[in-house]
């Protein structure tokens, strides 16, 4: 998500995790590392009417937009999958004691995620999957934690799931070439030199409930995690979704989108399985009920159901 707090410390860090949901046979839990208001609206989502928010402020307010600031309110938080004797992380939030000169309100946090986890009874010598929807600094953090001043894995017997063309966008650019980016040298690379990365491209199963498919335009190699088991349905749309505002009218991609066109075509397509296919929409950032059933509504959709 990679966007602007007001101020770090106008957030409050919310409960540890919250009660585990069964679909089918894969049992799902929220962990989250922080809360906080995040951009104005108008400036994360352009072109959305401020009419839009207004007309849907009893539900957006509080948990998903402050109507005081003008504020998106957000959620960094990692869902844990438990599915066929596997644990699976689904993205590792920001990270302790991070250098970010362009995120300043990521940089040097201080959380107790990790005794999250460890409350939702994951060690991290448990974690089997970790994957990452997409490798933007609130997505890739707790996959390396500091070791006397080195960093190492987090998780050091999960495989890392990374797709592919994000690692070659924001990686470095030659073989001999130190990455630029803070991130990618402080999450990915660290994996990478351990031997933990595994990339995909185009889709890949986890196992017969999990298959991970591309849904390019946040960033090269965003993605989408599908859930299948018994009757039930899901779907982790990662980034595709920062505000429910993105569900009523999906047209409007977030101002972090390499390819704000190709962002929106990618919305569209997924919320219009999600609606007819009965999956629950499960967006990274979103705060209160983290996921949601979504209905076609003329050309645009609507929320069903809330859930999580």
């Amino acid at each position: 998500m990679n966007v602007s707090m007001n101020e770090r410390t106008s957030g409050s860090l919310a409960g540890p995790t919250n009660r585990p949901m069964m679909l089918g046979e894969v049992e799902v839990r929220r962990v989250v590392e922080l809360e906080a208001p995040f951009l104005p609206a108008a400036a994360l989502v352009p072109g959305v009417p401020e009419r839009l928010w207004r007309e849907h402020e009893e539900w957006l307010a509080p948990d998903f937009w402050d109507p005081g600031s003008g504020r998106v309110m957000a959620a960094v938080q990692t869902w844990v999958l438990r599915s066929e004797g596997k644990t699976v992380l689904v993205d590792t939030g920001v990270g302790n004691g991070r250098v970010r000169p362009h995120a300043p309100h990521f940089a040097d946090l201080d959380t107790d995620f990790l005794a999250r986890l460890a409350a939702a009874r994951v060690r991290p010598e448990d974690v089997d999957v970790v994957v990452n929807t997409h490798l933007h600094a609130d997505h890739v953090g707790w996959n390396t934690r500091d070791e006397g001043g080195n960093w190492v894995p987090t998780f050091p017997r999960a495989t890392y799931l990374m797709p592919a063309a994000d690692h070659a966008h924001f990686g470095p650019r030659g073989a001999d070439e130190e990455s630029r980016d803070p991130v990618f040298a402080d999450s990915v690379a660290p994996v990478d030199r351990a031997g933990r990365t595994q990339l995909w491209s185009g889709t890949h199963r986890i196992d017969r409930h999990l298959t991970l498919e591309a849904a390019p335009g946040h960033t090269p190699g965003s993605s989408v995690l599908r859930l299948a088991s018994g009757t039930d349905r899901a779907v982790f749309v990662g980034d595709l979704l920062h505000t429910p505002v993105q569900i009523l009218d999906p047209g409007h991609s977030s101002c972090l989108c390499v390819d704000p066109r190709e962002a929106a075509a990618t919305r569209v397509r997924v919320l219009g399985r999600a609606a007819d296919e009965r999956e629950l929409v499960v967006p990274a950032h979103f705060r209160g009920a983290g996921a949601a059933e979504v209905r076609r509504e003329g050309g645009k959709f609507a929320v069903s159901r809330w859930a999580a």
